[in-house]
């Protein structure tokens, strides 16, 4: 069984089971939302990171995932949204992408174990990415290593 981290990272309750394949296209997550909610991260103008990742990241987790918030070893993923503010509320706008981490180690040696996809717009069309777009995101989550290279913690 696979773990996947929506950001999360994560993978595979109602049903949804990703095994995924090197030379099959990504599958998209469409059960997602059911999923445990983590949390959710507004990033700001006043981050580094606003450029890109500017907006809510709802970060949600299947089964196989919260065993992993528990023991340190698993996946992550998120929703992340674009937002907007309107008489002092910030809210959600449409979705830029949905990014999920899918935990299998065998397939994946070179990335600590991860694949990597993104959907842009949240569009469920093909979400893999190259091989160069796969290292960069392992270069980034291996700053996590202490925690199987996933940024989120499940919140209490």
């Amino acid at each position: 069984m696979s773990i996947i981290l929506l950001l999360a990272a994560a993978v595979s309750a109602c049903g949804f089971s990703l095994v995924a394949q090197l030379d099959e296209p990504a599958q998209f997550p469409k059960e997602f939302r059911t999923w445990a909610h983590v949390k959710s991260v507004l990033v700001g103008p006043k981050s580094a990171a606003f450029t890109t990742e500017g907006g809510i990241h709802h970060i949600y987790a299947n089964e196989k995932a919260l065993e992993g918030y528990k023991t340190g070893k698993f996946p992550d993923g998120s929703d992340l949204l674009e937002t907007k503010e309107a008489d002092g509320n910030t809210m959600e706008a449409s979705t830029r992408r949905i990014d999920v981490m899918v935990k299998q180690s065998e397939l994946y040696k070179t990335t600590g174990g991860w694949e990597y996809m993104s959907f842009p717009g949240g569009n469920p069309a093909d979400g893999k990415l190259s091989a160069e777009r796969q290292a960069s995101c392992a270069t980034c989550h291996a700053n996590r290593k202490d925690h199987d290279s996933v940024y989120s913690e499940f919140r209490n």
